[in-house]
């Protein structure tokens, strides 16, 4: 288990948009997760962050999920 700090948080916000909280300070339900795309992917697919966000998350916003990972991870 990781330390909050290592994590990342995915949140729905209370305008139902689903989106990556680098700061941490966005209103809404959220979730942790690795910072990796993997980790990103093994949640899609097992559907632990739509769960743990109570809501349905389409491809294209975890396509985006993905994307905004990325960019983080690389600079």
């Amino acid at each position: 288990r990781k330390a909050k700090r290592e994590l990342i948080r995915i949140v729905r916000t209370t305008d139902g948009n689903v989106t990556v909280d680098f700061g941490g300070k966005l209103n809404g339900r959220g979730a942790y997760i690795c910072p990796k795309t993997e980790c990103l992917k093994k949640a899609q697919k097992s559907n632990s962050l739509a769960r743990s966000l109570e809501t349905e998350i389409p491809d294209e916003v975890y396509q985006r999920l993905s994307r905004e990972i990325e960019v983080a991870q690389n600079g």
